[in-house]
């Protein structure tokens, strides 16, 4: 939400050079939005899919489902790199999701040190209601903000490749 008094309107968006410190540790501050953006959409996502008969999907674990959604059957190293989370981190989410009947562990017939996920049956379930959740939250989205969805996401994109060296896209 912008601070009172000013719209989200495109020119009154803060300039490309704009100081990096102008939003300080305020509620204004790039990484606090972000983090709160995301809550938001998590909330917005439990709330649906707790509404269609899905309260025990855990909106993390989309981290898992997209891919696996994409491409079924990953072995779990080639997941947690397309999820961008540790290896620590996605066999935890990963045993999340089994015990949830959403995926289904197995050695990988080529290589019995590697392990595949695979959808089950319930996720398969799923997948349609997630994709009605998140076609109904990009319409909000769409509606709520002063740029295209289109903008957003490739501007998302961008972001997640920000190197800590400052290396993301320039212009």
């Amino acid at each position: 939400m912008p601070p009172s008094g000013t719209s989200l309107g495109v020119a009154e968006r803060p300039g490309r050079n704009e100081s990096v410190a102008a939003g300080g540790l305020t509620r204004d501050n790039t990484g606090f939005l972000l983090a709160k953006a995301s809550q938001h959409w998590n909330e917005l996502l439990r709330d649906r899919f707790t509404a269609a008969g899905y309260a025990d999907v855990r909106p993390a674990y989309g981290a898992l489902l997209v891919p696996l959604y994409e491409q079924d059957g990953l072995r779990q190293g080639e997941l947690a790199r397309r999820a961008r989370l540790s290896k620590q981190t996605m066999t935890t989410m990963a045993r999340a999701l089994e015990q949830a009947g959403l995926v289904e562990r197995r050695a990988d017939p080529s290589d019995a040190r590697a392990t595949r996920l695979y959808l089950t049956a319930r996720a398969q379930e799923l997948r349609p209601v997630a994709e009605r959740v998140l076609a109904e939250l990009d319409h909000l989205v769409a509606a709520a903000i002063p740029i295209e969805l289109a903008d957003l996401r490739a501007g998302l994109h961008h972001l997640i490749r920000v190197e800590a060296g400052g290396g993301g896209r320039r212009r």
